[in-house]
């Protein structure tokens, strides 16, 4: 593992509305033995984290990284703002500090290790979902927490994703159920492998402390694809409330008219961040 950069500096998009990276982000170039291949893994670090003198900090680890923190790296230049929507989170007392991680995907790779299923719609005859999840388990979670002061538990853990990154995260808590106690799902593609994913969660029940779902009415741009898309989504939210997870626990956001993109999913970040997180406050 090698540190490629690190940034303290507050930076300002071209556009003149503000910063769109503060706080201290490390990138580190991560070589996988599990996957094979080499990434970037960003570590957003809160405002205080230097001066804490011992604290250890709950962490988020989201997929997808290069759309999180900078419009540079960001999918058609349109980043999550991650770090100011964190920093301004914590300087207003919403939530606690926290530490978060964004896993950058591989670009050609990312569909195929974001799939965990066999599937004809997408065309994924050699998924890799099993073993992304691996590479996070053994490889990701274990280089942060040697690296920096990271609360562990579940209840100090969160996960998250958008898109494919979703259907990902909720397959890695199916598999393993006690790692992440605060799921972040944006736009999950439950369809993939015709809903399986949906057929394994009835079954589930070690659901964790908070999970966040989204999901816009247009993300498809087809009324009846839009239609059955929030369809799924509410299927889930069905099946969590089965599960006896009420409104401290599941936060629905089903946004009307909202597309599939980076600046939906960032709109409706800050609201995540702060269900997910507001509990654990000092």
């Amino acid at each position: 593992m090698a540190l490629i950069k690190s940034r303290k500096s507050t930076k300002t998009n071209s556009a003149g509305d503000g910063p769109v990276i503060s706080g201290n982000l490390r990138l580190h170039e991560l070589r996988s033995r599990i996957l094979r291949n080499t990434r970037v893994v960003r570590v957003w670090l809160p405002p205080d984290y230097e001066v804490s003198g011992g604290t250890r900090y709950p962490v988020l680890y989201l997929n997808d990284g290069q759309n999180l923190f900078d419009p540079a790296t960001a999918f058609a230049g349109v980043d999550w703002r991650v770090g100011t929507t964190a920093e301004r989170l914590i300087a207003e007392g919403k939530i606690p500090p926290i530490i978060i991680v964004g896993i950058d995907n591989t670009g050609k790779n990312r569909v195929r290790e974001y799939i965990p299923y066999r599937s004809a719609e997408p065309r994924v005859y050699g998924p890799q979902g099993k073993r992304y999840r691996e590479f996070l388990l053994r490889e990701v979670m274990p280089m942060i927490e040697k690296y920096y002061s990271v609360a562990k538990g579940p209840e100090h853990t969160g996960l998250g994703g958008s898109s494919l990154g979703g259907l990902i995260t909720l397959y890695t808590q199916l598999a393993s159920p006690g790692v992440f106690g605060r799921l972040l799902i944006e736009s999950p593609s439950l369809w993939v492998a015709n809903r399986k994913i949906l057929a394994e969660c009835r079954s589930f029940r070690d659901w964790p402390y908070r999970i966040y779902l989204g999901m816009g009415t247009r993300e498809v741009g087809n009324a009846a694809k839009d239609e059955r898309a929030v369809e799924d989504v509410r299927e889930l939210e069905s099946i969590l409330r089965g599960a006896k997870l009420g409104a401290t626990r599941l936060k629905v956001c089903i946004e009307d008219g909202a597309t599939h993109n980076e600046a939906a999913w960032r709109a409706r970040f800050p609201g995540a961040l702060e269900f997910l997180y507001a509990d654990n406050r000092s």
